[in-house]
């Protein structure tokens, strides 16, 4: 290895076939030994049953007939046009109005308001309080939110025992739903149009490209609010669990938005490196990739690989940006990291139970790093061995990965289902440095 690289060797393959992994971003180690890959993959349901058209809009508590099982709305995307705008939702009336996603506060926290209150002080914002004290002034409103809490205090209490809490405490309890820091960008569908049976749910590549874009500009200006919203959030993780294997409470598509008050295990464990080396992530991430054949498709702005040194398989989409943040990027460069996720997505397939991971530069941090999204394929069970070894059994290498993916893009994007201009597999420049992100590189 040359001497000014400042990362180990990712993969190293030994003479038996076994690939010895190590993420050069968080010092993870994986094997991935023959006989163990090839197993199938995704969740199979094999006793499919048939969609009644009565409950269509009524399969779970985010589907567009029980809105009032949400909190209250903060706000949604709507078509306008050949587009779509975001607006923020002020009032009850609204959701009876037609959308495309929505953005409303998960009922169950990980982090709840009176966190950030008790340990930060923290207070509802003038505008936020305007806001409850209006959505409650109506009476469909104030029933809406006293419905949804007490379904949230259900476990811990009786209706009557809720009934005896003061207006004032109740009113309380729903501060979470205007000033709390966990929140959830919800899809329209639950299942694709013209279903016929349970098994055909609507996922991330089942949208179209442009419906993709939508998703990820409401979850970016959520994003951007959550930060603006609080002073003491260090960090907003954003992800999103697909499917009951990969942690999702229901099977509907949406992401999740977590505000935190400190930088992630990998964001500190990162920067420190970035310090280093403020071109890590061109040298150890894209130019790796681009060295052993692992890039998968790129445009204008992203780039797909496949990645090393993960404990499951996984699909990595760079931004090539010089933009950090991702509601600092264009319109374009939105778009670009858009429509390769959502490849990925579409040549993943939805009875894959997958993780979608957000990886972003801390704002509190000196030094510059790129925004990219990891799709991890939950394909496989931790057990004794990763737990004592702290050596990840992988059954997917990274070139595997890579040929199982390939094929698929190029099939959708035979059958019009991708964006247009993008390369796939050899089509790509793999071009060294692509990301701008290193002020050096500008």
């Amino acid at each position: 290895m040359p001497a000014y690289e400042s990362f180990r060797e990712p993969v190293t393959k030994m003479a038996d076939g076994t690939i010895k992994q190590l993420n050069p971003f968080s010092g993870t180690e994986v094997w991935t030994v023959p006989g163990r890959a090839n197993r199938p993959l995704g969740v199979k349901n094999p006793d499919p049953q048939p969609i009644n058209p009565d409950d269509v809009g009524h399969h779970c508590a985010f589907c567009t007939q029980r809105v009032l099982e949400t909190p209250p709305e903060k706000s949604r995307l709507v078509r306008k046009g050949e587009d779509a705008e975001i607006i923020q939702t002020d009032s009850v009336d609204m959701l009876s109005r037609q959308w495309e996603f929505r953005r409303v506060p998960n009922l169950f926290e990980i982090l709840s308001f009176d966190y950030w209150a008790m340990n930060y002080d923290y207070r509802l914002s003038s505008e936020a309080s305007k806001r409850l004290e209006a959505y409650v002034a109506d009476p469909a409103g104030r029933a809406h939110v006293m419905g949804v809490l007490r379904n949230k205090f259900s476990s811990r209490m009786t209706a009557d025992e809720f009934e005896k809490i003061s207006d004032a405490d109740k009113m309380a309890g729903a501060y979470s739903f205007f000033g709390g820091g966990h929140d959830l960008v919800v899809a329209k569908r639950h299942f694709v149009d013209g279903a016929t049976d349970d098994t055909q749910l609507a996922g991330s590549g089942t949208l179209t490209p442009q419906e993709h874009e939508w998703y990820m500009r409401l979850t970016i200006d959520a994003m951007k609010d959550l930060y603006a919203s609080n002073r003491y959030v260090r960090y907003v993780q954003v992800f999103q669990n697909w499917l009951k294997p990969a942690g999702a409470s229901f099977d509907h598509l949406h992401k999740q938005l977590v505000a935190i008050d400190q930088r992630t295990v990998n964001g500190r464990l990162e920067v420190e490196k970035v310090r280093e080396n403020p071109n890590l992530y061109n040298e150890a991430g894209i130019n790796y990739a681009g060295y052993h054949n692992l890039i998968i498709a790129e445009n204008a702005h992203a780039v797909a690989i496949a990645g090393f040194g993960h404990r499951y398989p996984t699909l990595e989409v760079w931004s090539k940006s010089a933009n950090i943040q991702p509601w600092e990027h264009t319109r374009d460069e939105k778009t670009a990291m858009s429509d390769l996720v959502h490849a990925m997505h579409a040549a993943t397939g939805t009875d894959v139970p997958t993780n979608e991971e957000w990886y972003t530069k801390p704002v509190d941090s000196d030094v510059n790093m790129p925004w990219r999204i990891l799709l991890k394929w939950r394909v496989s069970t931790l057990a004794g061995f990763e737990g004592g070894s702290k050596i990840y059994v992988n059954t997917i290498d990274p070139w595997s990965l890579r040929n199982r993916v390939v094929p698929r893009l190029l099939e959708l994007r035979a059958e019009g289902k991708l964006a247009r201009n993008i390369n796939i597999a050899t089509e790509c420049s793999c071009e060294v440095n692509a990301l701008k992100y290193n002020p050096a590189l500008q």
